[in-house]
Parts: structure tokens; C-alpha cells; sequence
């Protein structure tokens, strides 16, 4: 064979083997779902497995007040849910949609309507498990929200203005958001169009798994949808679920530490050249924060080996944790990083305490403010969280005497009174503070 020959046939096996591992890759990825008969690409035959999984519920009021001419208690408001147990009938939904109700009904996407038992809810995660009795329910597959990815697709279903069963489609268009309240938060963020009625409903992936439940929007035109939606993942939603199903509650420890988030001021005056983490505001003597070595002005910057990007973080992985669990932190100290763990331990019941220049009661942290009295900060799930007492709120007055520092309001507290009043965005707000 000539040279010249043999060095062609040389260089195309080459070619040959260089390209097989490429080729053999590209034969085992998965095709687009494409339906051949309709010639068009469609995700249809992994959403519709999971459709007759999504329910529209409905919350009826008190049944002290006012009745329809059936007898009911009148329509408080409605959203959707999904059956993750078809055995047990198992529907979760968001505790917003079913606050406040006395009876509830839940209707399947063939039109059954059936009575609902609430078993238990969670305002610190906006997670709330109702139940069902009936025969031919569809229960949606549930799949770990760890895994997803920004960019994945993204497919909201749900009950929303009014109108029959719809889903919309986005991506993920960011992870771990919080920061948005004073919940436990570690949100999925997508653009599926999500609007009033979507509550509660199911975040699903491109293959119809649950990932998770639809919960609240970010808008800047009055509620309607801008594109920033946000949902509870369910890597939160299956320890609450979990939690309600076998307790009625759910149980977290206590570490003891208040956080906040890091920002660039922040930043700047500890000498730290990062806006992603979690101050540690203060510590409460004698708790799992101090006894772990944890001082004021500590950053953490992961916990549970999690990145932290702000206090919520942080409030996310303690809230997911019951009284006992070690939770392992690394945070930086003048610039150095360190490490520590602390063990959750039991919640206690609400008190009063003063701290340095601070003031806790009833899971809050009030702050001066100027001529007056500030709430830095709310843990999730905790009797003022549950209040609605909010970050940001000015306390006025407590009872019927104003509040001019923090003496006079751990004074008033410690002596029974639970009646607050506060400014929030312009307005005076009541909160009354459990007994």
C-alpha cells in the first residue's frame, strides 16, 4: 500500500476513534419528547401522569358567623394543592390558603367535591396537610429538590383567577432564596407565570415530579405576575409534611444565636470583603450558640456544609432540625475562618430577656430606634412570627401606654401585657402577642 495510502487510512481511523466516545454520548442522552403522529415537541405525557394530582381548595369560615341559604359558613378563600399520598389522601397545600377556616373542601380535576380534614399546618414554612376520603385519587410523584439546577424547565399548576385547572411553564431561575420575611425560607425561584389561586399548588419538573409548592410572588404591579415566583422546595415541604402527619406540629430546636444578614455595609465595618453570610447578632448566655464558642460579629458563611447568602439561610437549615441535631458551621472571625458545632436543644417557652442593647421576647428581637423601639428580627415559627410581627415594624406603643425604649417595653411585656401596637409602612398595625 503507498505511504501516502496508509497515511490517509490512518489519519480517518483516528479520526474514527477520536469521535466514537463524542457519538456513543450522544446516542445515550435522551431525545426531546417528540409525539411522531402530531409532529411537534411536547412534555404532555410526563405532565399528564401528575394533572389529576393538582385539587382546587376551598376554605369555608367560621361557623359562628354567617351562613349561606345551604347552611354553610361563608367562602374565606381558596388556592390549590396537590395529593402526594393517594392512599391516605394526603393533599398539601399552603397554610395562607387554609388560616382562619373552620370547614374545608377540596375539588379533584374530575369534579368530585369532597370535605377535607385539616391535620395540621405550619405558618414558619407555609405548609398545611389536609386530608380526603375517597377511592380513585391520583398521587403526584414526589422527587428531591437538591438536585435541580438553574435553567432547569419549570412547570407551575394550579387554580389561578378564577379560571379551571392551568399550567404555565418557566425554568428555575434561581435557588436557596430567602430573605423575603421572617419564615423559614430556602426558596425555588422561577418565572412559570404563578398568580392568585396558584397557591399551594405544585411546582413540577419537565417530567411531571413534584419539586415544589407554589407560595408567594414577588410584584411590582399590584399582585399581578412579573415573572418572580417563588416556591417551598421539597426537601422543606417532606420534613414538615412528614412532621405535621406524625405530631400535628412540627418540633424545632433552639440555638440561641440571633442572625443577621450580611450586607455590604455590613461588610465594610468588619473589614470583610464578601456580602454573602449571616451575622451573629448576639447569643444567648448559656445556650447552644455560646457553649459552641460563637460570638457577636461571627460571620457564617456555610452550615450543614451549605452555603450561607444570608440569616435566612441560616434560619432555614435550624428549622429543619429537631431538638438534638448537630449542626456544624464555619464562619470567619476577624477575617479568620473557623469552624464549630452546636446541638439544637428544646425550644423553651416564651419569656422576656434583655440583652446588650437588645431585647428578645417571644421569639422577636427588638432593638432601639431612634426615640423609640425597633423589631430586628422574628424567628420562624415562633409565638410573634405566628402573631405577625414583622422585621422593620416600629413598636408604638404596648397596651395602652407608649413605648419609648426598650426598658419600658420589657417592663410592660413581663408584666402580662400582650397587646402591641406597631407602624408598618405608614400604618398603625394591632398585634397581640399569645398569652
Amino acid at each position: 500500500m503507498p505511504t501516502a495510502v496508509r497515511r490517509a487510512a490512518l489519519a480517518a481511523l483516528l479520526a474514527a476513534l477520536s469521535a466514537a466516545p463524542a457519538l456513543a454520548q450522544a446516542q445515550a442522552r435522551p431525545p426531546l419528547p417528540y409525539d411522531a403522529r402530531r409532529g411537534v415537541f411536547t412534555f404532555a405525557d410526563g405532565l399528564e401522569r401528575s394533572l389529576p394530582a393538582v385539587v382546587q381548595v376551598t376554605t369555608l369560615g367560621s361557623s359562628e358567623g354567617p351562613r349561606s341559604e345551604e347552611g354553610e359558613p361563608p367562602a374565606l378563600q381558596g388556592g390549590s394543592g396537590v395529593i402526594i399520598d393517594a392512599a391516605n389522601g394526603i393533599v398539601v397545600t399552603n397554610n395562607h390558603v387554609v388560616e382562619n377556616g373552620s370547614k374545608y373542601s377540596v375539588e379533584l380535576s374530575d369534579g368530585r367535591l369532597l370535605d377535607a380534614v385539616l391535620i395540621g399546618t405550619d405558618p414558619a414554612t407555609d405548609i398545611a396537610v389536609l386530608r380526603v376520603d375517597a377511592a380513585g385519587l391520583t398521587a403526584v410523584a414526589v422527587w428531591d429538590s437538591e438536585t435541580l439546577r438553574t435553567g432547569d424547565l419549570a412547570f407551575a399548576v394550579g387554580y389561578p383567577l378564577g379560571l379551571d385547572q392551568t399550567l404555565t411553564m418557566g425554568v428555575i431561575s434561581g435557588l436557596g432564596r430567602s430573605g423575603l420575611g421572617d419564615a423559614v425560607e430556602d426558596y425555588i425561584q422561577t418565572d412559570a407565570a404563578v398568580n392568585s389561586g396558584n397557591s399551594g399548588g405544585p411546582l413540577l419538573d419537565s417530567r411531571g415530579r413534584l419539586i415544589g409548592i407554589n407560595t408567594s410572588i414577588l410584584s411590582a404591579t399590584g399582585g399581578g405576575n412579573d415573572g418572580v415566583a417563588f416556591a417551598v422546595p421539597t426537601r422543606i415541604m417532606t420534613y414538615v409534611v412528614d412532621q405535621l402527619r406524625a405530631n400535628g406540629e412540627v418540633r424545632r430546636g433552639r440555638s440561641g444565636a440571633v442572625f443577621g444578614s450580611l450586607t455590604a455595609e455590613r461588610a465594610r465595618e468588619l473589614g470583610l470583603r464578601l456580602t454573602r453570610g449571616a451575622v451573629v447578632v448576639d447569643v444567648a448566655p448559656g445556650s447552644p450558640a455560646e457553649q459552641a464558642g460563637l460570638r457577636r460579629d461571627d460571620v457564617i458563611t456555610r452550615i450543614q456544609n451549605r452555603p450561607v447568602a444570608n440569616a435566612g439561610s441560616v434560619l432555614a437549615s435550624i428549622g429543619l432540625a429537631q431538638p438534638g441535631a448537630q449542626l456544624d458551621v464555619r464562619f470567619l472571625r476577624a477575617g479568620e475562618e473557623r469552624a464549630a458545632s452546636f446541638v439544637l436543644a428544646e425550644r423553651q417557652p416564651p419569656r422576656v430577656a434583655q440583652g446588650q442593647g437588645l431585647l428578645t421576647a417571644y421569639g422577636a428581637t427588638f432593638r432601639p430606634h431612634g426615640d423609640g423601639v425597633q423589631v430586628m428580627s422574628v424567628e420562624g415559627g415562633s409565638a410573634a412570627a405566628q402573631a405577625g410581627l414583622r422585621a422593620g415594624d416600629l413598636v408604638s406603643r404596648v397596651g395602652d401606654q407608649a413605648v419609648a425604649d426598650l426598658a419600658a417595653l420589657g417592663a410592660a411585656l413581663t408584666g402580662g401585657v400582650r397587646a402591641l401596637t406597631v407602624q408598618r409602612g405608614g400604618a398603625a398595625v394591632s398585634v397581640a402577642l399569645p398569652a
